[in-house]
């Protein structure tokens, strides 16, 4: 959900202001994806990488990320599961504060008898070190390390293959975000930044991965 920053420099305002009209933009495109009968809807959050950000600027996302896992009410009125994948809490270099770890978790408990459209957040995450993690998670139990053991270990084994990567705000380039899963998927590229990502970029993105 990139250009949330460059969102907010351009009306001159602070980058903060940007992350805030991003997580909005968020609730409003989980509505539409529902009304789309999308089934699995996966955004990237906050990466392994976003820790070197100014401190300021990481303290006001990880509260927008408490406000977004605690948008329950809504979440289980539009019957939406919402799942999370990152580094597991308890491993080394996992640096999920404490008051976040809580809202995820109540957020994954509180939905999980949805049965409508998955909404994975990836927080504290990134593809390479899922990676690492899901090869020592099979030599671990004894397996060797194959395409099928690594599927099996990865954060979340039950999502699907990805059928569209969407790429706001002018990037070209595939960032550290589902290497395994998005292999054969589309790519849609847009110039609009996430806070601009509306319905009709949903759509033409879903068109692709349809063609």
């Amino acid at each position: 959900m990139d250009g949330n920053g460059r969102w907010a420099k351009r009306r001159g305002l602070p980058r903060t202001a940007g992350h805030t009209e991003g997580e909005e933009n968020l609730a409003a495109i989980v509505r539409v994806a529902v009304t789309r009968n999308v089934g699995w809807l996966t955004v990237f959050g906050f990466s392994t990488e976003n820790w070197v950000r100014p401190r300021t600027e990481v303290r006001h996302i990880l509260g927008l990320h408490r406000r977004l896992f605690g948008r329950v009410e809504e979440l289980n009125q539009l019957n939406v599961q919402v799942k999370w994948m990152g580094r597991p809490f308890d491993t080394p270099g996992a640096r999920t504060p404490k008051y976040v770890q809580r809202a995820i978790r109540k957020a994954v408990a509180d939905t999980a008898q949805n049965t409508g459209m998955v909404l994975t957040v990836a927080f504290d995450y990134g593809s390479r070190a899922e990676l690492v993690q899901a090869a020592l998670d099979a030599r671990r139990d004894g397996e060797i390390v194959s395409e099928s053991s690594i599927s099996n270990h990865l954060y979340l084994p039950e999502l699907p293959p990805v059928d569209v990567v969407v790429r706001t705000s002018g990037e070209r380039r595939i960032s550290n975000f589902m290497l395994w899963q998005i292999v054969g998927a589309r790519v849609y590229f847009t110039e609009r930044t996430w806070p601009e990502f509306g319905a009709a970029e949903l759509d033409a993105a879903l068109a692709l991965a349809a063609s």
